[in-house]
């Protein structure tokens, strides 16, 4: 059975505003729906300071779905993103803890989102040609290293290139790039990105201080992430890497849901476990069709730095098998080698601080392969059109 999006719609009309006026779909407050065999995913945008009191409001959308003929399973996320609403109201009962708001960067306080996009509609950003998307279903499988040694080598590739970490929970950008600072606000607020190696980059690294605990819930989350790719000066970019959080969470949902994705890599480690996570992140992503450029197999074996040797530590090969069981392209391995780990430490990322290494030469081939990939899409895409 085909489940029509203006049946959704329809239904959610029902469901009246959070102040109990007008319904959610014409008080413009839907955005994001995905239809998936017999589930239903969208977003409500609703005030920060009021989510949690709005949890019945969310319940009655999801049950008004789920009465659409053949929807089983219905996903509604709550998200902050409210025209006229600032990030930081006055105190009123429901509202964030004092922790929570003085946690509000100042660069963010006071600020105005801007309005979602359309329901069923993904704005893009003006100025980039294409937003690609680096994840894993867990941490600690290098996705941040990879995602900065792949930016700088689509920069060595001859692109204009930025980087968005929107890990806000464990921002890593400033110490892999070495930069500090805080962004400036310009005209109509808008932030200026900071520059490593001539990438531009936004992290929420540049905006509190490295030892500073990230308390805030999901709704104020997902509207830093609105603001720090929508409401930045990113100028023209070829492409723009997102470095994702770890799993499959609010985070990735909504950014799949709201923003032009135009791919996503996925990286792994060989190991089983690790394999098991980056299955559910594919899934995902795939449910919300964003198209898979293709997997790496990262920490693939370690070289010793001594004797020159090969130890398969985490196994080997298990993210290229995975990616021929399930039909995406394989992007290419990367060693487990002392000079990546010691490269990004100290903020110089190996394909910038020896472009001529093994290592770097990887990462421009697998940047390469991703670019081809990128193209390939397209071209579907096109042909779907």
């Amino acid at each position: 059975m085909t489940i029509a999006t203006d049946q959704i719609l329809e239904q959610l009309k029902r469901v009246k505003g959070p102040n109990l006026t007008g319904n959610i779909v014409d008080l413009g407050l839907v955005s994001g729906i995905v239809v998936a065999d017999d589930e239903v995913t969208f977003s409500i945008s609703v005030p920060a300071y009021l989510a949690e009191q709005l949890d019945p409001l969310r319940a009655a959308a999801e049950k008004a779905a789920m009465s659409v003929p053949g929807v089983t399973r219905a996903k509604v996320t709550l998200t902050a993103n409210r025209k006229g609403e600032a990030v930081n109201p006055v105190p009123v009962r429901g509202a964030p803890s004092v922790a929570q708001s003085s946690a509000v960067p100042p660069p963010m306080q006071g600020r105005a989102p801007s309005p979602p996009p359309a329901p069923g509609t993904k704005a893009p950003v003006p100025g980039i040609g294409a937003i690609i998307a680096v994840a894993s279903g867990k941490g600690g499988v290098g996705k941040s290293t990879t995602s900065v040694n792949l930016a700088l080598a689509l920069q060595a590739n001859g692109m204009k290139v930025g980087i968005l970490d929107a890990d806000i929970y464990g921002p890593s950008m400033p110490r892999l790039l070495n930069i500090s600072g805080r962004p400036q606000a310009g005209e109509n607020r808008i932030m200026t990105p900071l520059e490593g190696y001539g990438l531009k980059v936004m992290s929420m690294g540049f905006l509190v201080d490295e030892e500073t605990a990230m308390v805030w819930r999901g709704p104020m989350l997902m509207q830093a992430l609105t603001q720090m790719l929508r409401e930045v000066a990113w100028g023209e970019l070829d492409v723009l890497i997102v470095d994702m959080p770890p799993g499959t969470g609010d985070a990735q949902l909504t950014m799949s849901q709201n923003v032009p994705l135009a791919g996503v890599v996925i990286v792994s480690t060989p190991q089983d476990l690790a394999l098991i996570d980056a299955r559910k992140g594919l899934k995902m992503f795939r449910k919300v069709d964003v198209p898979i450029l293709g997997i790496i197999e990262n920490m693939s074996s370690f070289i010793c730095p001594d004797c020159g040797g090969q130890q398969n530590i985490f196994g080997h090969g298990g993210a290229h098998a995975e990616a021929e069981r399930i039909g995406v392209p394989f992007l290419g391995e990367v060693p487990l080698v002392m000079a990546i780990r010691e490269t990004s430490d100290n903020g110089t990322p190996i394909v910038v601080s020896d472009p001529d290494s093994v290592q770097a030469r990887i990462y421009r081939d697998i940047a390469d392969r991703i670019w081809t990939r990128l193209g390939e899409e397209r071209m579907l895409a096109g042909d779907r059109g």
